[in-house]
Formats: structure tokens, C-alpha cells, sequence
């Protein structure tokens, strides 16, 4: 009986997400899909799941690509234990289960190697493992792109970020080539979809999702001064956004408009261009 009732529930999950969820989910999942050609005939996509509310949405979007979709591609499942709690661990399990997610775990001691270090950002050479591993873990899978639950609000927070504290402006990009690992790419399929959305999905299926990857939650994370940032970015937009509602799509489509005849200097591959180099030309 537990295993039918585990069945319907993924059911009607997986309904939800193509019907009540189809504007602001689906339906935004296949444009980043189609606008930012993020999957070709012939990919095998490590679809990687750290336990959250965004990835674990992803994993869906998937299955439901690939049962409704005509795209030629194969995926797979992917699980980085980086040294996860017993509960944060048993969670990921049982929500994949729920999901009927077919999860692939591969071990690693990443958080025991970050938890000893006594000088530098813990939480920056973690992220750096973490997605050097997953690269590994995808390429032994025979995957040519791993896929990351990065959403629209992580992109607008990025680019307010990169102009309030790193003095440039860039964002979080769609897809990109791995720099140290030959013949992979990163996609971000969940690149236009809110994270009101995700929340409201994960709400109306009654369902609860690990809060951080760390294990350490309670001291690193609290710590971490890019996470801080990444906060006060998100109370930031949300006051903005009582003056101007347009805000969100606003810094989104700055970084799509930008005119180079009216920017003082801009780097391309390294190189730096600056407005004076061609000013008398």
C-alpha cells in the first residue's frame, strides 16, 4: 500500500508541473531550453542534485522533458555527497524516492577536507571541489554536460552583486564550456524560472527539502560573507521592487543591452578595450 501511495503522490506531482505550474514553471523551463540552446541531439546530461528545492524541481523538469519532449538525449541522475549529515543525507533519499528521482550517489570527504582548514573561505574551496567532482563524476558517467539548479533569481542577485562589490558588471551565464575538463559544458535549464515558483511548487506538493548542502550550517555557512551578500541582495531587489515592479526583468535584460559605445571600458578574453583606443579613429 505505501508503495502505491508513494507512486500516485509522484503522479500527481509530475501532473502539477505540466499543468498547474505550466506558465511559470514548465513553460519557462522549455524557453531557456530553446533561447539559450542548452541540450543538442546526441548530449547525456549528469542532472546534478545537492538535496535543495531547485534541484530536486530539475531533476522533474527532466523525466517530464524526456516523456513529453523530442529531444535526442539521455540522462542521468546525479548525487555528490560531499559528507552530508545522516539527515540531511536520508532526506535527498527519501525525496528521491517520493519523486520516483532514479539517483546515482557518489561518496566524497570534501566537507571533512574544508572543516580542517584553518586559514581562507572554507565555503569558496568547497564550492570549487565540489564542482570539480561533479565534472569527474558526470565525465565517468560518459556525460558531456552536468546541469546546475541555478534559477532567475540567482542571476539578477549575481549581477547586483558583481556591480556593488566587485566593481564590474557580469552575470551568471546560461551555459559554459569547462575550463579544465575537455569536452564538458555547464547548462542552467532553470536559468528563467522564479524562486517564488519553486517555493510555491514545493508547498503545493507538500514537500521539504534540505535548507544548505553543508553539514556545518550552524557556524561555516552563517560565516560565509559571499551568502551574506547574496542575502542582503534579496532585501535589497525586494524594496526596490515596491517602487519599481518592473525591477526583477529590469536587471535581468541590462546585461542583454548593453552598448558598448557608451561604456568607458570593457575586457574581452582578458584583453581590456577602453573608449579612447578607437576615440580618434
Amino acid at each position: 500500500m505505501e508503495e502505491c501511495d508513494v507512486t500516485d503522490r509522484s503522479a500527481y506531482i509530475e501532473r502539477s508541473i505540466v499543468k498547474k505550474f505550466r506558465k511559470e514553471i514548465w513553460c519557462r523551463f522549455t524557453r531557456a531550453l530553446r533561447e539559450y540552446e542548452l541540450i543538442k541531439p546526441g548530449d547525456r546530461i549528469a542532472v546534478c542534485i545537492s538535496g535543495g528545492k531547485d534541484s530536486m524541481l530539475m531533476a522533474k523538469l527532466f523525466q517530464e522533458l524526456k516523456r513529453h519532449g523530442e529531444q535526442n538525449f539521455e540522462v542521468d541522475f546525479m548525487v555528490m555527497n560531499p559528507g552530508y549529515n545522516e539527515f540531511n543525507m536520508q532526506r535527498i533519499l527519501d525525496n528521491a524516492r517520493i519523486l520516483n528521482v532514479p539517483i546515482k550517489v557518489f561518496n566524497t570527504d570534501i566537507f571533512d577536507y574544508v572543516s580542517g582548514l584553518e586559514e581562507g573561505s572554507p565555503c569558496y574551496l568547497c564550492a570549487r571541489m565540489r564542482r570539480g567532482n561533479l565534472y569527474s563524476f558526470a565525465q565517468e558517467l560518459g556525460c558531456n554536460k552536468i546541469a546546475l539548479g541555478h534559477h532567475f533569481d540567482d542571476v539578477i542577485e549575481t549581477i547586483l552583486m558583481g556591480m556593488l562589490y566587485g566593481a564590474q558588471i557580469q552575470t551568471m551565464m546560461p551555459k559554459l564550456h569547462g575550463t579544465n575538463f575537455e569536452g564538458m559544458e555547464l547548462i542552467r535549464p532553470m536559468y528563467l524560472i522564479r524562486e517564488e515558483s519553486i517555493i510555491h511548487w514545493a508547498r503545493y506538493n507538500g514537500l521539504e527539502f534540505i535548507q544548505c548542502a553543508c553539514r556545518f550550517t550552524e557556524n561555516i555557512c552563517q560565516l560565509d560573507d559571499n551568502s551574506s551578500k547574496r542575502r542582503f541582495m534579496k532585501k535589497l531587489i525586494r524594496q526596490l521592487k515596491e517602487d519599481n515592479p518592473f525591477i526583477e526583468k529590469n536587471i535581468f535584460r541590462s546585461v542583454e543591452n548593453v552598448n558598448l559605445s557608451t561604456v568607458i571600458a570593457y575586457k574581452k578574453d582578458g584583453v581590456k578595450h577602453h573608449f579612447l583606443d578607437e576615440y580618434d579613429g
